[in-house]
Formats: structure tokens, sequence, C-alpha cells
């Protein structure tokens, strides 16, 4: 359960950052309600976050897991609905993020 409080985190921070991106891009009522858009799901992520720690994963992994999907998910969100640049390198290392924290997470688990 830990690891699905700790995934649904992750989508939460991804969330949060790309509502940062809208309120950047709007103004008036829809830049508040990308506001309250901003603070559910901050709120949410940190629950979310504190849940799978709570339920027993370490911290260190928690946290570098939680902010890598939270990476991806923003760069993807950028890509997919910001109409950010796509290239070689972007995809390179983001590929590497989530490769070093599987490898940080297979790491902190001894061999039996």
């Amino acid at each position: 359960m830990a690891w699905i409080f700790l995934i649904i985190g992750g989508v939460f921070e991804s969330l949060f950052s790309f509502s940062l991106g809208k309120i950047s891009l709007t103004s008036g009522r829809e830049m508040f309600l990308w506001i309250l858009v901003f603070v559910f799901s901050v709120s949410l992520s940190m629950y979310f976050l504190y849940k799978a720690i709570d339920s027993g994963l370490g911290v260190g992994v928690s946290y570098a897991v939680w902010a890598a999907i939270g990476a991806a998910g923003s760069v993807l969100m950028g890509i997919f609905l910001l109409a950010e640049p796509v290239s070689f390198w972007r995809i390179f290392f983001l590929t590497l993020l989530v490769v070093s924290v599987v490898g940080l997470n297979l790491s902190s688990h001894p061999a039996s």
C-alpha cells in the first residue's frame, strides 16, 4: 500500500508543478482557479508522501521516488500539454533520472 500512496503523491506533485506553469500563463479568474488547483494538489501530494513514509518506506527512497515521479510527470505534461520542446537530451536525461531512482531503490534493499 505504501507504494500506491507514493505513486499517487508523485502524480499530485506533477499536477502542482503543472499548475504553477498555468498560473504564470493566465490571469484573473482562471489564474485564481489554477492557484486553487496548486494548493489542493500540493496538499494531497505531501499527504500521500507522508502516508508512504508512515507505511514503512524509508524517507530517502520515498522522497527520491516521489520527486522522480513528479519530475518525469512534469516534463511529460509540459511536452504534451504546454507544447514544450522535445529533444534527444531531454528524453535521455529523463530516462537517466528514472533509471537512477530505480537503481537507488534496488540498492537500498540488501540481497538475501
